[in-house]
């Protein structure tokens, strides 16, 4: 892994210009905070990346609380962390859009939570108060328009719901049509 560093220039009140190392304790927690944050992609099936500029505390309560219920876990987190996060975790394609403010949605069971979740709230809060910046599934990266296109995605178990919905009818009335076979014979067998 490369080394990074980071160099701070200070002032002093002569304007002298001092070079100043960033401790090694800095560097560790950063490296500690990026090695947590790799393992947590790692570990997800999923996310999504929001700008979430101009929301109120209460729409963000109401958000967390969704998010929870569907078992995303959602935070905030410094864009240059994210990157060397996501680069480690073998993720690429979030260089252009990691800056200004930015929140990601994580889920482990669910492919289409974050997205979904997040695209719900961008619907409704609409104005770019809100606005769906990529996302991704295992290592596959998706633009703007991509996680736009996968929030519109139902729920796994509401995808099931439909298909045993969908396979009910025509079931129905093929065991009504063999009832009503069934019923003719016996008739006959008994006339």
């Amino acid at each position: 892994m490369k080394e990074d560093f980071f160099i701070a220039f200070v002032y002093s009140k002569k304007r002298e210009v001092k070079i100043k190392m960033a401790s090694e304790k800095v560097l560790a927690a950063k490296k500690e905070k990026v090695a947590a944050l790799t393992e947590l992609l790692k570990g997800s099936c999923s996310g999504a990346l929001v700008d979430y500029k101009g929301i109120t505390v209460e729409e963000d309560t109401k958000l967390r609380r969704e998010m929870r219920e569907n078992n995303v876990r959602y935070f905030v987190e410094k864009n240059s962390m994210l990157r060397l996060a996501f680069k480690e975790a073998g993720i690429d394609g979030f260089d252009e859009i990691l800056n200004g403010t930015t929140a990601i949605a994580l889920s482990v069971s669910d492919e289409t939570a974050p997205a979904r979740i997040l695209g719900k709230y961008s619907d409704e809060m609409g104005d770019g108060k809100f606005e769906l910046k990529a996302g991704f599934i295992g290592t596959t990266v998706y633009d703007k328009a991509g996680v736009i296109a996968l929030s519109k995605i139902p729920s796994k178990e509401v995808l099931l719901a439909q298909l045993v919905g969908s396979l009910q009818g025509p079931l129905t009335k093929l065991a009504a049509t063999l009832k009503a076979v069934a019923d003719k014979k016996s008739e006959e067998g008994a006339a």
